[in-house]
């Protein structure tokens, strides 16, 4: 059986009057007497009545509803940055609806299709990591349809974004495993094409200069589905560890890199960081009841979704045209654990 739901015509034909006096009395219009206001807001009240949310978005011109495209929801940081951006997105009466690249370009292309056909008023966006044409995003924003990035924002497009300093967080983690005598370290990173990945690169050699240490890009991975396949990460780490001179430490840049690193050295019979010391980019909540407990650099994740979603609904509800965009850098968090501790001369 099709559920309906009920409609301004059931109220009508309920109380025995018109659809056009229940609407203006639902809508608190002064050509309707009190005494119907009440008569028709107390029955709507008795049943439960919704107004429905399509008709009111052509009314207004707007669905009060906003779209987020994220790489994969169950990624730690990712489901912290939805809990942000939905606390933010329920205060202000708007509806989120989410989906997930899982790191492909057709999917994230098939994504922004679908929410532009749910009329949805805006978009918060962190790119997959086969993005390399923005075309997609390019023909919405032309249409004027606001647009956020975070994370894994896009330098060459307008808009709002919000990101950490990426730069400055690698160069501490580097720092950190520098000053811990761990001169050799391989470098372990999403897609080159990324954002997150060139500045957190940049950061990582800055660290290096500093202590004179020549970048050797034979320690320098990418995988470019940032870890999703294990395979991709295995063949990585397989050919650092067949090296003849084997890095001492390794700085995985991303959440799910950090995990499969962890992963691989347990299968392997890895020992850390007696073997190999790690340190990476994670915001889960285990990483210090892990054995070792694991040195990471940890993301305001709850609050870049939050200034993402006040950005978004800041302009989408602005009555004029945002000429001057921001550009938001929040500061991380080096979380020091003993997959890192100082290694013995």
């Amino acid at each position: 059986m099709r559920f309906e739901a009920t409609n301004i015509k059931d109220i009508a034909k309920a109380l025995g009057i018109s659809t056009s006096t229940v609407s203006r009395a639902l809508r608190d219009s002064y050509e309707v007497s009190e005494t119907t206001k009440q008569l028709v807001t107390d029955y709507a009240k008795k049943i439960n009545y919704k107004p429905n949310p399509i008709a009111l978005s052509l009314r207004l011109k707007k669905s009060k509803s906003i779209g987020v495209i994220v790489a994969e929801v169950a990624n730690n940081f990712f489901s912290q940055v939805i809990t942000g951006i939905e606390s933010v997105a329920n205060e202000n009466g708007y509806t989120v609806i989410i989906t997930q690249s899982m790191e492909n370009v057709h999917n994230e292309i098939n994504n922004v299709s679908f929410l532009e056909s749910r009329a949805i008023d805006g978009c918060l966006v962190s790119v997959s990591s086969e993005t390399n044409d923005f075309t997609h995003f390019t023909d919405m924003q032309q249409k004027g349809f606001p647009i956020v990035f975070f994370d894994r924002i896009v330098e060459k497009l307008n808009g709002h974004a919000v990101a950490i300093d990426n730069v400055q967080a690698a160069y501490e983690a580097t720092l950190h495993l520098l000053k811990n005598n761990y001169h050799k370290i391989a470098f372990i990173a999403n897609a080159p094409a990324l954002y997150i990945t060139a500045k957190r690169l940049e950061g990582y050699k800055k660290a290096l200069h500093e202590y004179n240490i020549t970048i050797d890009e034979s320690l320098i991975k990418y995988c470019l589905h940032g870890g999703m396949y294990v395979e991709e990460v295995e063949d990585a780490l397989n050919e650092l560890f067949q090296k003849e001179n084997k890095p001492h430490a390794i700085l995985a840049s991303t959440d799910q890199l950090t995990i499969s690193c962890m992963r691989y050295c347990k299968k392997s019979n890895i020992l850390i960081p007696k073997d190999i010391a790690l340190c990476g980019f994670s915001n889960s909540d285990t990483c210090d009841l892990l054995n070792p407990a694991l040195t990471v650099v940890r993301q305001p994740a709850i609050q870049m979704g939050k200034i993402a979603a006040r950005l978004l609904i800041n302009t989408i509800e602005s009555r004029r045209q945002i000429a001057d965009y921001e550009k938001k850098f929040l500061p991380a968090e080096l979380l020091i654990g003993n997959s890192s501790k100082l290694k013995e001369r």
